[in-house]
């Protein structure tokens, strides 16, 4: 009655015979249990002039840019972008396609984002150990979340992010479960991630991956940004630190040969770790929103 016969809520209340709080209610389960999908065409979003720009600067395969508005608060326009980065991804993907996957709360909102679908033969897998976080966003929780979205089967790390030392990490990459899990990670053609900042305040600390000094000293050494739970520097370069050989992650060179790497990001906060990781060619697909996209374009100006 709603989506096909365009009436409006208060007419279906009054026909059904419920409160109009029972149709808002009925509709959003509708969305959430997947009896209702609404696309949006891609073609309005990738063939924006900043798509354009943003590809021709960075070399991308498409970029899909969401409006934003002045007034509108950072929280507004990053739960947009996650939103249509779902919808994008979709229809990135293929039958028997392999998905990497970050954490972060922005592979979180998009999965949370993401209206159920089935994709045949689609395996999910875990790109960055586990970790204990305050936030609700792990890795382990963005992978199934999404797998299950998809309706994908799901490959998670069964080990922690960042081990105490380098030789207890390299013999826990070499038993056999573990070894399987990041063996299985060398099989995925496409993957989601974000670009994590390197603030005081940032992620990776409060989620345990990194202490604040081991923070300052990436930084000290040219870290500008993370991407899936490894420091990088301005050209995209792996930082070599204290905690490469300590974690249980994918090596970031993985990401440069996949038929599609796409990074969604927005804010003014993560330009400088967006441009890093264009800049290390680890994407090939960008979701962001104007503001941002306009912001990326003039700082890559700036630097030529």
């Amino acid at each position: 009655m709603y989506y096909q016969e365009g009436k409006n809520q208060h007419t279906i209340a009054d026909s059904l015979g419920v409160s109009r709080a029972s149709v808002v209610n009925y509709l959003q389960q509708a969305r959430e249990r997947g009896y209702v999908r609404i696309t949006l065409d891609e073609q309005l979003f990738v063939g924006h002039s900043l798509s354009k720009q943003l590809c021709e600067q960075f070399g991308l395969k498409a970029a899909y840019v969401l409006p934003d508005t002045p007034e509108e608060d950072a929280e507004s326009v990053f739960l947009r972008v996650s939103q249509g980065a779902s919808v994008w991804l979709s229809s990135l993907l293929s039958k028997g396609d392999r998905l990497g996957v970050s954490w972060g709360r922005t592979v979180y909102e998009l999965a949370e984002a993401m209206q159920p679908t089935q994709i045949p033969d689609l395996v999910v897998s875990q790109m960055v150990g586990s970790m204990s976080t305050p936030y609700g966003f792990t890795a382990e929780i963005c992978s199934a979340h999404l797998a299950r979205k998809l309706g994908a089967s799901c490959i998670n790390l069964h080990a922690p992010a960042v081990l105490s030392d380098d030789v207890l990490a390299r013999r826990l990459r070499e038993e056999p479960i573990i070894h399987n899990q990041l063996s299985a990670l060398q099989l995925c053609n496409k993957a989601v991630f974000a670009s994590g900042t390197c603030v005081e305040d940032s992620h990776i600390v409060g989620c345990g991956v990194a202490t604040t000094e081991e923070l300052d000293w990436y930084r000290a050494h040219g870290a500008v940004g993370v991407v899936c739970g490894r420091f990088i520097d301005m050209s995209g370069e792996e930082v070599d630190g204290p905690l490469k050989e300590r974690m249980i992650a994918i090596d970031l060179d993985y990401l440069r040969r996949l038929d599609i790497g796409l990074l969604v990001s927005s804010g003014i906060d993560r330009v400088i770790p967006m441009l890093a990781a264009l800049n290390g060619r680890y994407a090939t697909h960008l979701a962001t929103n104007v503001t941002t996209a306009k912001a990326l374009l003039h700082h890559a100006e700036s630097a030529v």
